[in-house]
């Protein structure tokens, strides 16, 4: 097994990383900035090292740093969690270099998945549904109007090096085109140092979908299900649930085959995450992205299949065949996460860091909280507003409501405005309760919150 392991990331991420590697014997290195130097990954791990200032440019992203520093304290490995540097190809191919294990697939991979139209046309290759769009990079007006007359309105324009919801405009007309594909090639090209977009039909009533991946070093790949991310605000995940309510055992089955052959087309080794548009009218999906890495929401598929997927992660790593075959995967219950920003909700969700006079985070049955604050701790300006997720594992979807409900009333975080009385509200919203909620969901709470 690893001995050693520098975690290139913050927050709960790096705690929960830290945490399994306890229960493997394998010591822990944290790296953090000078505005994370309370921060409880530090506090936490075997050795801490202050890479720099708190821009993410002067210390979470300093590539050079991060493998002197793996280097010098004599790791084996570097994990980088995820956001950062968990899907830059050129990190993990400098690990690849210097004889340090990267905790995820190898660069090639990574390069094949992070370009987002190359990504699709390896997918259709492969036989994997894709959505009806353009053929590559949309590199100019004039084809972007060639394109929205072959498949339609509504269409979506992507960044190619996306994420987070960045460089990505619905349009709906012909008129709003040439401002809309303007305007995602600027917001790209200024967020992601690539302006690089592409165009596909927009699928209004969608559910969003993702299957969680496996695969070992010689050739074996399972799936561990599948998880329903829906409700969202402005592409950024509020609520995620797993199984789906919409997914029954065949389509379970279809979905599990394709992102299994998702992840043979690009030679994948590791976890990750396959994400799927599904068309709930059509009953079809399509191939949306792949996740090069851990996701924020891998917590319900742990619950659900009792797969600690981190610890997952290092086996493979560390040259292990897969433990598990496909049909050793089962499925028991239903598991919720919410994630818990510092934002008010009431305020356009505007991020809302600063001191935490007083936290309470909830435990008692069948719940889980991943977070790295504590009463006194000072949330950062610099970086990501999530501070916790709470997760739960009820034994059916309404069970699994039941005792969010719970955890969430139990949540107690003083001194800065949060989500939880919105996903409070968004719990009990009648569509939600009900599962046949669809894209739109999120404005319908909104619109109940704010008349509240």
């Amino acid at each position: 097994m690893i001995k050693k392991v520098l975690i290139a990331n913050r927050g709960e991420i790096a705690v929960r990383i830290i945490r399994t590697c306890r229960d493997l014997g394998i010591k822990t290195v944290a790296v953090y900035s000078e505005a994370d130097r309370d921060a409880l990954h530090v506090q936490l791990s075997d050795e801490a090292y202050c890479l720099g200032p708190a821009a993410s440019q002067d210390s979470y992203l300093r590539q050079d740093l991060l493998i002197h520093l793996s280097l010098v304290t004599k790791c084996d490995a570097i994990h980088p969690g995820y956001g950062f540097l968990s899907e830059n190809d050129h990190f993990a191919e400098m690990c690849e270099q210097v004889g340090i294990i990267f905790i995820g697939p190898s660069s090639a991979a990574i390069r094949s998945m992070g370009v987002k139209d190359e990504a699709k046309l390896i997918m259709k290759q492969s036989n994997v549904p894709v959505v009806q769009g353009s053929e590559g990079l949309t590199n100019t007006v004039d084809e972007a109007i060639a394109i929205a007359d072959r498949i339609g309105y509504p269409l979506i324009i992507k960044a190619t090096a996306g994420g987070g919801g960045k460089g990505i405009r619905l349009v709906y007309g012909e008129d709003q085109l040439i401002d809309q594909f303007q305007s995602a090639k600027h917001e790209a090209s200024s967020v992601f140092n690539n302006g690089g977009v592409y165009i596909e039909k927009y699928i209004e009533h969608f559910r969003h979908i993702e299957v969680q991946i496996a695969a070992d070093q010689f050739g074996n790949t399972i799936h561990l299900g599948e998880r329903d991310c829906t409700t969202q605000r402005r592409m950024q995940k509020l609520i995620e649930e797993a199984p789906s309510p919409v997914i029954d055992e065949e389509l379970r089955l279809q979905l599990g085959e394709a992102a299994v052959r998702a992840a043979k087309a690009v030679n994948y080794v590791g976890v990750g995450t396959v994400e799927f548009i599904y068309d709930s009218i059509e009953r079809q999906f399509y191939f949306m992205e792949m996740n090069t890495r851990l996701q924020v929401e891998h917590t319900i598929t742990e619950e659900v299949t009792g797969v600690d997927l981190v610890e997952l992660q290092f086996r493979i790593a560390n040259g292990e065949p897969l433990p598990y075959k496909q049909e050793d995967i089962n499925w028991t219950g239903w598991s919720i996460e919410c994630r818990i920003n510092a934002e008010d909700p009431l305020h356009n969700f505007m991020p809302n860091p600063g001191p935490i006079s007083f936290a309470h985070l909830p435990a008692g049955p069948h719940v889980r909280t991943d977070s790295a604050i504590y009463t006194g701790y000072t949330i950062p300006p610099y970086y990501d507003s999530m501070i916790a997720k709470v997760i739960v594992h009820g034994s059916d979807r309404t069970d699994a409501i039941h005792k969010m409900i719970r955890a969430l009333k139990e949540l107690r975080v003083e001194g800065v405005p949060t989500t939880k009385d919105f996903l409070l509200y968004a719990l009990q919203f009648e569509e939600f309760q009900e599962g046949n909620f669809r894209s739109n969901l999120y404005e319908k709470i909104m619109d109940g919150f704010n008349s509240r």
